[in-house]
């Protein structure tokens, strides 16, 4: 399996080039090159499999021959050794739950996968790789656990100051060793904008090795599918769901997208975004204009530029009337999402965080249109990761796990710079002066 740049003017490269470059030299992101279908045996036995034989038959024609099969085995089963239950949240709705990881947070799954695949192409390699990512919270928790202690590689992750939960700054400022957090006083579009400012540097790709663990890197975005297969594994029903996906940098959407044209049967995507519209403004004028982000509460996809969209328009050749059919867009407010959690755990007993509370509302929205449908949201993230917002909408305290009590026992540690590209530069370099 190639990789091409949707930028269309470099050369293919196999998986793990993708992987380890992240992006290509002309600054496009990789998308493959064929999207392989699925056997109908594959599909029969879907119940009877373990998670990691589904991930590995998923996965293993992107990778093709850069990891041996045996090896590959081994990467799945650590990358998905904990549980994704399909919970029923009343007669309609049900819940994948994607927070039972390390980290709490769906991105479990693709920073674990990725760190396993880099770990293993930096064997015997004379030469860091660095990987540098943005994150408006959940990534650089799951980067920095899925990558600490791996041998070779140094993870310098970028966050927006003050704009992600406690207790996701603690997952990715309190680990040390090969983990630094840079605490940027401004947006995550500024995070990102820096990032792929410092892939595009020639002098720092001179003298480093550069490569991103955001989902524009395949490695960290192609496991996603993994999730919408444990969904069908579980479905007890015979018609196909409708899935809404809390939507923000359309990484795991667009991952969902590529299951569906694999086979799997899923009905319709609900595509639930935040105040931040593109997508919606994009599906009514068939017009993609980027847009300064705001912030709400589900802050995760406070996202005005998403990176995978060119992704999502390369899956479907450009065509919007294809791309309107598969995908409902919906756009939630503050009110409405607050409105949400709190109806959902008096009615039903069952408590949302405002990410998995947008793609609930969007997904009820849709169901009233299609009464005779049901679906699933995906619970991308524990409550407790927001529970500042989410102990104002209830009234009530949201119980830590006792897994992450340690948390709150460690320092955070944290290198604050301005969001100028310069600075994180001087820092790539070991040039900086900054405190």
């Amino acid at each position: 399996m190639l990789f091409y740049s949707l930028n269309k003017q470099s050369a293919s490269v196999n998986f793990r080039e993708a992987a380890i470059t992240g992006q290509a030299p002309d600054k496009g992101l990789y998308f493959p090159e064929r999207i392989p279908k699925l056997s109908d045996d594959f599909f029969q036995t879907l119940k009877n499999k373990s998670k990691a034989e589904i991930a590995f038959e998923v996965i293993s024609p992107y990778v093709g021959d850069t990891i041996p099969e045996k090896d590959l085995r081994v990467i799945c089963e650590e990358t998905v050794n904990f549980d994704f239950p399909l919970k029923k949240i009343n007669e309609y709705i049900y819940s994948l739950e994607l927070f039972h990881g390390p980290t709490l947070a769906f991105k479990d799954v693709g920073a674990r996968f990725m760190s396993r695949c880099l770990g293993y192409f930096s064997k015997g390699s004379d030469k860091k790789i660095t990987v540098l990512v943005a994150t408006s919270g959940d990534t650089g928790s799951a980067v920095a656990n899925g990558f600490l202690d791996v041998e070779g590689i140094d993870v310098v992750i970028l966050y927006p100051s003050g704009k992600v939960s406690k207790i996701q700054e603690l997952q990715l400022t309190t680990l040390g060793k090969n983990i630094t957090a840079l605490e940027v006083q401004g947006s995550f579009d500024d995070c990102q904008a820096m990032v792929k400012q410092a892939f595009a540097d020639e002098t720092l790709n001179q003298n480093l090795s550069l490569t991103s663990a955001n989902s524009i890197n395949v490695a960290r975005w192609l496991p996603q599918q993994f999730y919408y297969f444990y969904a069908l594994q579980q479905w007890p029903h015979a018609l196909p769901p409708v899935i809404s996906v809390p939507s923000g940098n359309f990484g795991n959407i667009c991952a969902g997208l590529v299951a569906y044209v694999s086979g799997a049967r899923i009905n319709h995507f609900v595509a639930a975004c935040n105040a931040n519209d593109v997508f919606s403004n994009y599906i009514e004028t068939e017009v993609f204009t980027p847009k300064t982000a705001v912030s709400t509460l589900s802050n995760a996809m406070d996202v005005g530029n998403p990176s995978n969209f060119v992704r999502l328009l390369e899956l479907f050749g450009h065509d919007h009337k294809k791309i309107k059919k598969v995908i409902s867009n919906c756009s939630v407010d503050d009110a409405s999402t607050a409105e949400t959690i709190l109806e959902v755990y008096k009615t039903d007993k069952y408590l949302l965080e405002p990410h998995g509370a947008v793609a609930y509302y969007g997904l009820q929205q849709y169901l009233k249109k299609y009464p005779n449908k049901k679906g699933i949201i995906l619970e991308t993230a524990h409550p407790v990761k927001f529970d500042d917002v989410v102990k104002k909408i209830i009234n009530e305290d949201v119980a830590i796990p006792a897994s992450m009590e340690y948390l709150f026992k460690l320092e955070k540690k944290s290198i604050k710079i301005k969001p100028e590209f310069n600075q994180l530069k001087d820092y790539l370099l070991g040039t900086a002066v900054i405190k």
